[in-house]
């Protein structure tokens, strides 16, 4: 069946230790500037992109954290999970029907703005290739390692003007190291550490830089692999263990890139990134066996391989710099799940009983339901994207007050599923019974071809968006330190869904197309002074924007009932955009010759006519419509300081309230949409300490000493009060690391979680069986690197 009940966790647990954050680390630590930074008396500054200009993040009218390669280590930042626990005001949430806490299956969201229904909330690059994806029920947002990265960027508030349609929430940017022209470098690393209570997990990567044409060409090629250890046991129904430590992840990934400089004002850069992930089962438990234990009768693995490509050219025209931008981008990612708690259970459902007049005895009923069922889904995404950018040059006021930039981009995605629930043993179970020929009396519509090799259910979904648009900013400086900007983009989307589906689960089936057009017009407003060098403040308005789309196909003669009740005879074929206006005033200060640096920001957000998923609980199926406002506010800082040289403290975190504000919700079929209701998934906040010190021993060998503690808020599972994930807890986590650099090896010793806080945050129901996920067991682990 297309769309699985929909459990919401909020933060996938994550068994990936502090290995995978020293992995991508070790280039910026090994560095020399890097390591003369650390024992600085200042604080390091990252620089940004996030105007697509290289820009100090404090002359930035909006609210940034920018976590370099060297800040990922230090704070034990491992992936995206460990990443919202200490980014203020981000969260995840599943995929609508993701069957599970597995890799790929998340959303994720930022300031509140959170929906697992229609298009992405948040846009998701790495460099220049865009990896956002819909908010499809198979399958969540492009997850790439954080492997050979220089810094993440993650930049809060709508950025619909630079970024387009899916970037209402805020946009995350993962920005790769690029090829150095000058040196030759090669680095390596290894990792092993040890899961309480489950198996081990390893890394290892090497990552080299070749200048083959001294400032002219020079290629960067790496390579990893790691084994995220499991501590999840699958037992039988007598508590007998069949398999150990079953939610292991493997994972591979390879990149390359080519720097040519063939002129000193031209620069092509091609790039190509690959990743597979393979994940041989999901993180959940039952919530009613004893802890770690899962019960089912199919396991559910996942193979999720990333492919991009990318060719960009810089060209100095003297006057304006353009930038030319192509991209390829593919994901192949299949999944099996479990459909055993309501494909079997569906279908027996469905048998007419003795005491209803019809054929199927008790025996025969309970046969049917306890059968395994498996949900195996195909999906297949690839895009091609090109953005063309023209900048003036960098402000100066010999020249002209204006500075500009203005582009063009298009895209063009394909989005393929596809869907086969058998339900093992079905018609053997039927001729069993003796019923080897169709009976309508025992179940109504069956006929011989219902049931072909098993499969109770097939769909084949294919999706395609095509948008383009044009964009522009200009900013006015009335002084040296006051200026304001003014942008906009116009964007034109068309999107349409061809779909067929068939076989006993599926009604009467369907073979339909639909299509959508949206258009939007997306302006932003900013205002920034520069107080003095060290300090500057700002405000913006800015508006965001998600694309309509179709909706899969709801059979109205499986869910008449449940469409009934919504007004409905039919489900909706389509559900339109919905759009945000959001405000922000923040500051951004440095004390002290640098050694102390605040941020801090306030925001309200309006957001009207939100695209949510209606499910309907009698045939299990689900349709996107738009239903309710809602408000996000709250607030972000970020502190780091160096009282003495060596010592870096940080402090930063977040606060969102974000509620519906009427009852339309409720008034169409989404349970618990009331005025008031928090919006689910969102934490109402998470903050995060962290201190590492830099020291000499032994004369001149360079040691460290780190450790750092993040809290995660409550938030609701669920709009509705009667979810059994409707209030998820608050938890915290710590983790601490030391170690010891000798010439060229760099040495460390780790522990994450390292209380073993085994909080469980979130118990959602699949049917009648409510599963649990807990906090990641602590971790314990030794790492070496080196640089040559």
């Amino acid at each position: 069946m297309p769309v699985r009940p929909n459990f919401r966790p909020r933060l996938r647990p994550t068994v990936l230790a502090y290995s995978i954050a020293a992995a991508c680390a070790q280039a910026a630590l090994f560095s020399p500037a890097a390591q003369a930074q650390q024992q600085s008396d200042q604080i390091e500054v990252v620089t940004v992109t996030a105007q697509k200009r290289k820009e100090d993040p404090n002359k930035v009218a909006m609210s940034i954290s920018a976590v370099s390669g060297a800040q990922l280590q230090s704070q034990h930042v491992g992936d995206f999970t460990d990443l919202t626990r200490v980014v203020p005001n981000i969260s995840f949430t599943a995929a609508t029907g993701n069957g599970g806490a597995g890799p790929g299956t998340s959303n994720i969201e930022v300031r509140g703005i959170s929906s697992a229904a229609g298009a992405a909330t948040v846009g998701i690059y790495l460099g220049d290739v865009s990896l956002t994806v819909g908010n499809v029920y198979t399958m969540g947002t492009v997850e790439p390692k954080f492997f050979d990265i220089d810094r993440v960027e993650v930049l809060r508030g709508p950025q619909a003007t630079l970024y387009g349609a899916s970037s209402m929430g805020g946009t995350i940017k993962f920005v790769p190291n690029e090829p150095d022209l000058k040196d030759r470098e090669f680095t390596t690393y290894a990792d092993v550490s040890s899961l309480k209570g489950g198996s081990t997990s390893y890394s290892a990567n090497a990552v080299a830089n070749f200048p083959l044409i001294a400032d002219e060409l020079a290629l960067r090629i790496g390579v990893q692999t790691q084994r995220a250890g499991g501590f999840i046991d699958q037992v039988d129904g007598a508590g007998k263990v069949l398999a150990n430590d079953i939610n292991k992840i493997d994972d591979q990934e390879l990149r390359v890139a080519l720097k040519w400089k063939p002129l000193r004002t031209l620069t092509i850069t091609p790039s190509f990134y690959y990743q597979k992930v393979d994940a041989k089962d999901i993180a959940a438990f039952n919530f009613e066996l004893p802890p770690y234990q899962a019960q089912k009768q199919v396991r559910e693995p996942s193979k999720d391989i990333l492919q991009t490509a990318n060719v960009a050219v810089n060209w100095d025209l003297g006057w304006a710099d353009l930038v030319s931008s192509t991209s390829y981008f593919k994901r192949k990612f299949d999944r099996i799940q479990n459909g055993s708690a309501y494909n079997s259970y569906s279908l027996s459902t469905f048998l007419t009983s003795t005491e209803d007049g019809g054929n199927a005895s008790p025996e025969l009923i309970d046969a049917i339901a306890s059968l395994p069922s498996a949900v195996n889904i195909n999906n297949r995404v690839r895009q091609v994207s090109q953005e063309f950018r023209l900048a003036s040059r960098p402000y100066d006021e010999k020249v002209s007050p204006w500075t500009w930039l203005g582009g063009l981009y298009f895209s063009n995605q394909h989005t393929g599923i596809d869907e086969n629930d058998p339900i093992f043993g079905v018609n053997a179970t039927f001729a069993s019974f003796g019923y080897a020929t169709p009976d309508p009396d025992l179940l109504p519509g069956w006929n011989g071809a219902s049931f072909p090799g098993d499969n109770s259910f097939q769909g084949v979904f294919r999706y395609r968006e095509k948008q383009s648009s044009i964009f522009g900013e200009a900013n006015y400086y009335f002084t040296p330190s006051l200026h304001a900007t003014v942008g906009a983009r116009y964007l034109k989307g068309d999107s349409t869904l061809n779909q067929r589906n068939g076989l006993y689960l599926a009604g009467a089936g369907n073979n339909s197309s639909t299509s959508l057009s949206s258009t939007a017009f997306t302006p932003k407003y900013a205002v920034t002074w520069e107080v003095n060098p060290q300090h500057t403040v700002y405000g913006t308005a800015a508006k965001g924007f998600r694309l309509g789309g179709s909706n899969v196909f709801v059979p109205p003669t499986t869910c008449g009932q449940d469409l009934e009740a919504n007004g409905l005879t039919q489900g909706p074929a389509t559900y339109a955009a919905d759009s945000l206006w959001s405000y922000e005033l923040g500051s951004k200060s440095r004390f002290f010759n640098n050694r102390l640096s605040v941020n801090a920001d306030v925001f309200y957000i309006k957001w009207k006519n939100i695209q949510q998923g209606v499910y309907l609980p009698t045939c299990a199926y689900t349709y996107n419509a738009n239903a309710g406002n809602a408000v996000s506010k709250g607030f972000e800082f970020d502190v780091k300081a160096k009282p003495v040289s060596g010592l870096t403290l940080s402090a930063s975190g977040g606060y969102v309230q974000a509620e519906l504000t009427n009852d339309e919700g409720v008034n169409n079929g989404v349970l618990g949409a009331v005025r008031g209701a928090q919006v689910q998934g969102v934490p109402k906040y998470n903050a995060a300490v962290s201190a590492q010190y830099n020291f000499a021993v032994f004369g001149d060998k360079s040691a460290f000493v780190a450790g750092g503690v993040q809290w995660v808020g409550p938030s609701k599972g669920s709009l509705n009060p009667a979810s059994t994930d409707y209030d998820r807890p608050g938890y915290h986590t710590a983790d601490f690391s030391a170690g010891l650099t000798v010439d060229r090896y760099k040495f460390t010793a780790y522990v994450k979680n390292a209380f073993d806080n085994d909080t469980v945050i979130q118990h959602p129901q699949v049917a009648s069986i409510v599963q649990g996920y807990r906090v990641t067991p602590r971790a314990i682990g030794v790492s070496v690197a080196a640089k040559f």
